[in-house]
């Protein structure tokens, strides 16, 4: 903003004039008169800028101060998205890691519960075997999940400027189904207002108006001059005008490479388009599918994995169920509740980025 503001000063300035002085002694040859005076002579140049010329490039100016803007917009676009990916993730990494502990402690219990019946020759020794191993592998789950955890952390410190700090704590829940979302509405809503789109097309404009300024350049600035001269025996004061004979070079280069910007500025404005247009199907299609992987844990998973698992506790209680079937359940248990948050993570970060190429969610 602050570079495209002084441009727009500079493009709006008007020519400097410039002053030329000269003095020194002179004298009549004539020795009859002898006369000794202090010869001088001062010019006055005032270069005149063609107007078309000017208006072309004070127009550029304007454009690339409106691309300036387009492009702050942009960007605070782009850094909420980021914002909302890097908290959901770092949520679905909380949640990740409290699942983890939750079934080091459930293993804990169940090594105990074994440990006791080896003791009283109730249950083989290589049940507390398998036991031990399987709390290793939980052990190991749950320090992965914490080292997920640190860096979601750090990433989302990262994207707010370090502003949080390293010690602190979220809370909240992931995005909840958006009804009513139209892949063709969102897609238009984009291409009429999306701020890349609008940087974009202020930068072809700019470009546009860089031609014309390249074009009228071919005319010449007039300068307008006013001169005093003193010497001895004579004192005049003249006017003129100084114009520039473009003969043998008229800016073609010049033009030519502003035409080549031109068209540059163009063909980058549709592959802006064309890249928002991927990006929000992607995304869309991403939220949807998440959006569908929710409703089969919601119809019904998470309640039969809940249930296998409460029936398979039970019956190893009871002595009817083996420890192999209580730790296959437990782990397909978990996994069925970490891929429910990862779904809904997904979603959420779909939605986010889908907000990001869209400009802004109805």
């Amino acid at each position: 903003m602050e570079q495209s503001q002084g441009q727009r000063v500079v493009a709006g300035a008007y020519l400097n004039p410039s002053i030329t002085g000269s003095a020194g002694p002179g004298a009549i040859r004539d020795p009859s008169t002898g006369a000794r005076v202090t010869e001088r002579t001062i010019t006055v140049e005032q270069p005149l800028e063609w107007l078309g010329k000017r208006a072309a490039r004070q127009r550029a100016a304007d454009a690339g101060v409106a691309g300036a803007l387009a492009g702050v917009e942009e960007s605070r676009v782009i850094l909420m998205a980021e914002v909302k990916a890097a908290f959901f993730q770092l949520l679905f990494a909380q949640q990740d890691a409290q699942l983890a502990k939750e079934n080091v402690k459930t293993v804990e219990d169940l090594v105990k519960l074994i440990s006791a019946r080896v003791s009283t020759k109730e249950a083989p020794k290589f049940e507390l075997v398998k036991a031990t191993v399987e709390l290793q592998k939980s052990r190991k789950d749950l320090a992965r999940a914490d080292n997920a955890l640190l860096v979601a952390r750090t990433k989302l410190n990262t994207v707010t400027g370090k502003a949080l700090g390293e010690n602190y704590q979220i809370q909240g829940e992931f995005e909840a189904v958006r009804s009513g979302l139209d892949l063709r509405q969102l897609t238009e809503q984009a291409l009429k207002g999306h701020p890349a789109l609008r940087r974009q097309q202020k930068a072809v404009e700019q470009a546009q108006f860089t031609l014309e300024q390249e074009r009228a350049s071919r005319i010449p600035n007039v300068a307008v001059m006013g001169q005093y001269h003193r010497e001895a025996g004579d004192e005049s004061i003249t006017a003129g005008l100084s114009v520039p004979l473009p003969i043998w070079y008229r800016r073609q280069g010049e033009i030519s490479a502003a035409m080549g910007a031109q068209r540059r500025a163009q063909a980058e404005r549709e592959r802006v388009q064309q890249e928002l247009e991927q990006t929000i199907t992607q995304h869309f299609q991403e939220a949807r599918t998440a959006q569908e992987q929710m409703r089969v844990f919601e119809q019904g998973l998470l309640y039969q994995a809940k249930e296998a698992l409460d029936i398979a506790q039970f019956s190893f209680r009871q002595g009817v169920a083996s420890l192999l079937e209580v730790i296959d359940t437990q782990r397909v248990y978990r996994q069925t509740l970490l891929e429910y948050a990862q779904a809904r993570a997904d979603h959420s970060i779909a939605l986010a980025r889908l907000e990001r190429a869209v400009g802004g969610l109805p």
